[in-house]
């Protein structure tokens, strides 16, 4: 039973006729939820959800087979969700929520949760794709009957260039090998999997790079070795089983993350020398464990259903950033003490949860629940001695406790109309290299707390007028103390001013025929701090960058017509601001001290600054053939639309440009969505009659 208008399950069916070209665009069959890319394929995501930009994953917590894939105090961002190690074909069920109402979900959680669940078997079978931009891949898997249960195993290689002047030539392999035995009710699984990538990527450039002359096409870049490498080993354990007249359900995990990113976001404005690339890198442990019971009570007439749960989590990381050229790092040199970490941090976060559904009358019924989260972080900071020099130490220990009511009224008017209220605090936390410095020495912001609160509301229905037709719809407001924004001066995000939200979401499902559905979503959102911020171009506003006001898709899904299936889908980002207000005299002269006396002569715009969104249109066709063949044509971006994939503000300098500005340029970055693509897969499924 849904306790909000906002949570929803997405079938198998639906997840393998969605037209994506990107593991992580599989989240986009959660309403209103946008996940793009800036950079090269390796690199995860760029998700947006609710007028928020989630970065590569903050405020969107996101887990695969029971693991959590988001990853505090990261080398890049804050709950970085690289899902590139998923294979679509093993997603089996995706199951979301949106906003801090639910008491299983916790950190990085109070915007969204996505929760991807594997399957048990598949028919054995060998596909291979090739596609414009170089592309090719093959995807092999296979289950066997093995003792009581079933083994399956699936391989995936792939190869990608992309339309960049520099190619990508990301190449990336995928195993995976799980033993799962029982049923719904009582039933355990056990995973390995293992992923491995190398890439090139063309990260955002500025745009006066294309009008100057300086790259050939919106597909060049600036700086050819910039990549990435990146490895994952995990093992997850799923049990659920009957317990006296409740269920009981346990977890755990294992996960060894490797990562390096080469990214050169501001060219030549900190080293006119050797440029500005630097080395992004980690190598990361994490393993956990949950455990919840649930069970059925009845007082009298009313009917309950309480439950209660744990968690733990437990990481062990090195992590750090150096400068570098063409992916070798500089150990020393020029740049300020803030371009050089180089840490050893252990983290540890545990929870607990008590909820209870209460049917008081057969039209109305509560879930009250309380969380209560603990998080202690310690960081050795190697180059303490360097950043003593500037004031700071990323080093120390910081540990916080947070408590969670969450509250929700449904009132059901029939079988086919429910209304919704739901009330509740949930949170994300902060890098904790951050929390130990008393100020955040790139952008001056205050210390921001180890644990950051957000409190939301939420007014929705659900309704199914006609059998072959659903509708929801929603309002909600967010508060945040603490926005995560992003940094581009050093390739990552850092902890912002406090933060509010409103919108709207409505979601409609028609069933035209039997073999042909309908399906749309679109989600209005406000987004704004709650006191002026400085972008760091001389820009001051209340506007949130990157957060969209609009978001949405269109989507056809042609099931089973004969040997036809497949999926038409259009994908709606709308604009959204790229500074935080107009260009302020005062913040012009502290962001561009040595030339600028006013936003007249400061290098930079004079008004508001804004991006621009983009509608793309994907198509997936399927035709089954005799004696187990199959083929499928996937064309992507269709109408060839040509926008950003993704747009940023902010200051860098190019090497023209490092005599006449000492302090850079601010201009308007962006990374271009593909062109055109096209891919043709052939399927022997050996397991067909």
């Amino acid at each position: 039973m849904a306790s909000t208008a906002s949570e929803g399950v997405v079938s198998d069916e639906e997840l393998q006729l969605a037209p994506v070209y990107r593991p992580g665009q599989l989240l986009e069959t959660v309403p209103g939820l946008i996940a793009t890319l800036h950079s090269g394929e390796g690199k995860a995501n760029q998700y947006l959800l609710r007028g928020y930009n989630l970065d590569h994953g903050t405020d969107l917590a996101t887990s695969v087979d029971g693991m959590p894939i988001n990853q505090p105090t990261h080398a890049h961002g804050q709950g970085y969700t690289d899902l590139n190690f998923m294979i679509p074909e093993l997603a089996n069920q995706l199951t979301y929520t949106k906003g801090p109402y639910y008491t299983t979900v916790g950190d990085f959680g109070a915007v969204g949760s996505v929760h991807v669940s594997y399957r048990d078997t598949i028919a054995a079978q060998v596909a291979a794709t090739l596609g414009t931009l170089d592309f090719q891949r093959i995807f092999s898997a296979a289950s066997q009957g093995i003792g009581s249960g079933h083994l399956l195993e699936a391989v995936e290689l792939q190869h990608y260039d992309g339309p960049f002047d520099t190619p990508d030539d990301a190449r990336k392999e995928n195993a995976v090998l799980r033993y799962s035995s029982g049923d719904e009710l009582n039933g355990y699984s056990a995973t390995a999997m293992y992923y491995h990538q190398i890439w090139t990527n063309t990260t955002d450039i500025p745009l006066r790079a294309i009008s100057e002359g300086l790259v050939s096409n919106r597909f060049g870049t600036l700086n050819p070795t910039d990549g990435g490498h990146a490895q994952r080993a995990s093992l997850s354990l799923n049990w659920h089983a009957p317990f006296g007249p409740g269920e009981f359900t346990a977890s755990g995990f294992y996960i060894c993350n490797q990562l390096h990113l080469f990214n050169d976001f501001t060219q030549y404005l900190i080293d006119p020398v050797h440029g500005d690339q630097e080395d992004q890198f980690e190598n990361r442990r994490a393993t956990g464990v949950a455990a919840s019971y649930s069970l059925p009570v009845s007082l009298g007439i009313i009917q309950n259903e309480f439950s209660a749960g744990i968690s733990t989590r437990y990481d062990s990381l090195g992590v750090g950033r150096f400068p570098s050229t063409a992916q070798v790092p500089m150990l020393s040199g020029d740049a300020p003490p803030s371009y050089y970490n180089n840490d050893q941090v252990y983290l540890f976060a545990g929870a607990a949860y008590v909820q209870a559904i209460t049917r008081w009358t057969p039209s109305f019924r509560t879930v009250f629940g309380l969380r209560d989260d603990y998080q202690h972080g310690t960081d050795i900071d190697y180059l303490a001695a360097l950043h003593e020099t500037a004031g700071y130490t990323n080093g120390g220990t910081a540990a916080q406790s947070l408590l969670q009511p969450k509250a929700s009224l449904i009132f059901t008017v029939s079988d086919s109309l429910e209304f919704y209220g739901s009330i509740g605090r949930g949170f994300h936390s902060a890098d904790i290299r951050g929390v130990n410095q008393d100020v955040s020495v790139d952008l001056g912001l205050p210390h921001t707390p180890l644990l950051a609160r957000q409190e939301g509301q939420e007014l929705g229905v659900r309704t199914a007028p006609k059998r072959n037709l659903a509708l929801s719809f929603a309002v909600y407001n967010l508060w945040q103390q603490s926005e995560t924004i992003i940094d581009p001066d050093v390739g990552a995000d850092s902890a912002g001013p406090p933060s509010r939200r409103y919108g709207l979401e409505l979601n409609l499902t028609w069933q035209i025929n039997r073999w042909l559905e309908f399906y749309g979503s679109y989600s209005g959102n406000h987004s704004r701090f709650t006191h002026p911020f400085d972008d760091g171009t001389g820009h001051v506003g209340t506007y949130i960058t990157d957060a969209p006001v609009a978001a949405g898709q269109l989507a056809l899904y042609l099931k089973d017509l004969g040997p036809w299936s497949g999926g038409l889908n259009y994908r709606y980002l709308g604009n959204y601001p790229l500074s935080s207000g107009p260009c302020v005299d005062s913040a012009s002269m502290k962001d561009f001290p040595h030339v600028a006396t006013s936003c007249v002569n400061a290098p930079t715009a004079l008004g508001q600054v804004n991006g621009k969104g983009f509608g793309e249109l994907n198509l997936d066709v399927h035709y089954a053939l005799p004696q187990g063949w199959s083929t499928s044509l996937g064309i992507y971006n269709l109408l060839n639309t040509h926008a950003p994939a993704a747009e940023f503000w902010y200051v860098d300098r190019l090497h023209d440009e490092i005599a006449d500005y000492p302090d850079g340029r601010a201009d308007i970055h962006e990374h271009p969505l593909e062109p055109f693509m096209v891919r043709f897969t052939v399927t022997k499924n050996f397991d067909a009659p």
